[in-house]
């Protein structure tokens, strides 16, 4: 059987796949670590903040030393460290010398691995030889949307059906999903993007014209990751205690609609991207997300704010992806590195923005509605940045008519 392209494609889509639950499953199950081995919720927050800081950290070795890896045996390593990290939930807290160091060694390995597989399997899908590129980045990152769906309907379902106290069963069968992934990057082509096959000179000089550019869009990834996590992370949270409702409702009514209308956005934008402006596009999710962040904080309904909250996942879906084609359709050089810190950017987002969100709602006596009100100014940066730049592209238009 010859492979091609389309393979090269779905083994992306099991990549994203990995990343969705390797940031999505042990949230789960923190709960049951509390329970189970006595840990505190501040060292369950410490486990959260380390993973995102070995992201951050992944992202940064990646973009730095980007042009002496090798693509497809880093990315097969990502997929087996990340079945090492999900598998490792089963064992490892009951033979390190404390659970939480076991604990511990399955977050860093997940968190290795999950970021390899964000840095490079976008870039190795913009790279194949086929049209649409940013539908095909859209369709590319809603299957972590439908990962982050499928691990929460799915794990829930076998919590009640098999018993909560079989998650390490759960653990080993969730495996089988990277390890696929492994097995497909280890056959399917690998493409290079255009930059990655130039000598480092000639990358220099093209990405030295853009590096204000650079900036712009390093910004929109901050904001896009802030505006994302922020809702993605604490939905629940405030549906149990801002809202009281209960726990598994919370979870389907929040994070779960929000992660699906953020995939069905997605996928619209994939089927429709020929028709639609990604600039435009863009900008009116922006301010969608404004608004959907405003419903969730300032109605006294608690249904109306659970709409808020799902609308979210609707406005930020494209924000991502949508950015990294922007990125490389209007900036010169755009290889692995230029995606590794863009992503580095989108990741650092996603830390700073439930960080910020947690610490403000502390100050106003747990009140997470003052932080949705506050994370508004994510999405607001977006468009700002977007008008500006809008405005610079009219003015630099009219000059070169003259």
């Amino acid at each position: 059987m010859s492979l091609n392209a389309k393979h090269t494609k779905i083994a992306g889509y099991i990549g994203y796949l990995t990343q969705a639950l390797t940031i999505n499953f042990a949230p789960l199950l923190f709960l049951t670590f509390v329970n189970t081995y006595g840990l505190t919720l501040t060292r369950i927050s410490t486990l959260v903040a380390i993973s995102f800081s070995v992201q951050l950290l992944t992202d940064a070795f990646e973009a730095k030393f980007a042009s002496k890896l090798n693509t497809r045996a880093t990315v097969v390593i990502g997929h087996i460290l990340a079945v090492v990290g999900v598998t490792g939930y089963a064992y490892l807290p009951e033979i390190m010398p404390t659970p939480f160091i076991g604990l511990l060694i399955c977050t860093v390995t997940s968190a290795v691995g999950a970021g390899i597989v964000e840095v490079l399997i976008s870039p190795i899908i913009e790279a194949c030889p086929t049209g649409e590129k940013s539908a095909a980045m859209s369709l590319l990152h809603s299957f972590y949307s439908w990962g982050q769906v499928g691990v929460v309907l799915l794990s829930t379902l076998f919590f009640t059906l098999v018993g909560i106290e079989h998650w390490r069963i759960l653990s080993l069968i969730w495996a089988i999903i990277p390890a696929t992934g492994a097995f497909a990057f280890a056959v399917v082509p690998i493409y290079e993007l255009e930059a990655d096959t130039l000598p480092t000179e000639e990358r220099k000089k093209r990405s030295a014209g853009t590096s204000g550019l650079f900036f712009v869009f390093f910004t929109l990834m901050v904001c896009a990751g802030a505006a994302e996590m922020v809702m993605s992370q604490w939905a629940s949270t405030f549906a149990e205690s801002g809202l009281g409702i209960s726990k598994t409702l919370g979870d389907l009514l929040g994070p779960c609609a929000f992660a699906l209308l953020m995939g069905i956005a997605r996928l619209i934008y994939a089927k429709s991207s020929e028709k639609i402006n990604l600039d435009k596009f863009i900008l009116v999710s922006a301010i969608l997300c404004v608004v959907s962040y405003f419903i969730a904080a300032l109605s006294p309904n608690p249904i109306i704010s659970l709409v808020g909250c799902a609308l979210c996942g609707l406005s930020v879906g494209v924000m991502w992806p949508g950015t990294y084609s922007l990125a490389t359709a209007r900036m010169s050089g755009v290889g692995v590195q230029m995606f590794a810190l863009l992503a580095l950017g989108g990741d650092l987002g996603c830390m700073i923005g439930p960080a910020a969100a947690g610490w403000f709602a502390g100050l106003f006596g747990d009140n997470l509605r003052i932080s949705f009100l506050l994370a508004s100014v994510f999405p607001i940066i977006i468009i700002l940045l977007l008008c500006l730049w809008s405005r610079k592209n009219k003015s630099a238009n009219k000059e070169r008519k003259l």
